[in-house]
């Protein structure tokens, strides 16, 4: 039993080693076939990365020139437009100052125009004016004249009455005073000379 194992074991790494040797074999085979294929393709490959990165490239120089041309055209294009813009703007500009200059002078002219009417109007005016205003001084100094003098007579008049009428009044009180003194002077007379002769015969007896 032990000799059947220990030779069922040496065959069956007999056999082992034989299908090892074999499958190395194919192994190494199928490697290198494998690396020739992996070689070609990856050849294959750079070839075609290669011939991308090319096709990149000019398909990039394209694409640069391009983009450099239409950036040309767009440049000369924006200068031609922005000279025409400029050139227009300036021939607007010319035309709008001479229009102004224009509109200005006509508006100073009118303005002088109107400012000399408006003076000699306002002249005439004062003129006009004046001469209203000193013919009613004249009117208004003759008129106080007239009134002054009207009220001068009329002042002078009353006070000729006032006096007139003063002095007769004045008169007729002194007269009527003098009167009255006189009367008085009679009576107190009388009077004194009849106490007076009283006094008299009294003494006497």
């Amino acid at each position: 039993m032990k000799k059947l194992i220990t030779t069922s074991v040496a065959v069956a790494a007999l056999l082992t080693s034989v299908q090892a040797d074999f499958s190395f074999g194919d192994m190494f085979k199928d490697m290198k076939e494998a690396a020739i294929s992996m070689s070609h393709d990856a050849k294959d490959s750079v070839t075609s990365m290669k011939d991308g990165v090319v096709e990149s490239t000019k398909s990039a120089e394209r694409t640069v020139t391009n983009v450099s041309a239409d950036a040309k055209d767009s440049t000369v294009k924006v200068s031609d437009d922005l000279k025409t813009a400029e050139v227009s703007t300036s021939k607007d500009t010319r035309d709008s100052a001479t229009s102004i200059s224009t509109d200005t002078k006509e508006s100073i002219t009118n303005t002088t125009k109107d400012l000399k009417d408006s003076a000699t109007i306002a002249s005439k005016d004062i003129k006009d004016s004046a001469v209203s205003v000193s013919k009613d001084v004249n009117d208004a100094a003759k008129t106080v004249s007239n009134d002054t003098t009207t009220s001068v007579k009329t002042v002078s008049d009353n006070a000729s009455t006032t006096a007139t009428t003063v002095s007769n009044d004045t008169t007729s009180s002194v007269k009527n005073v003098t009167e009255n003194v006189n009367d008085s002077v009679k009576t107190i007379s009388s009077d004194d000379y009849a106490e007076y002769m009283r006094l008299k015969n009294n003494a006497a007896k």
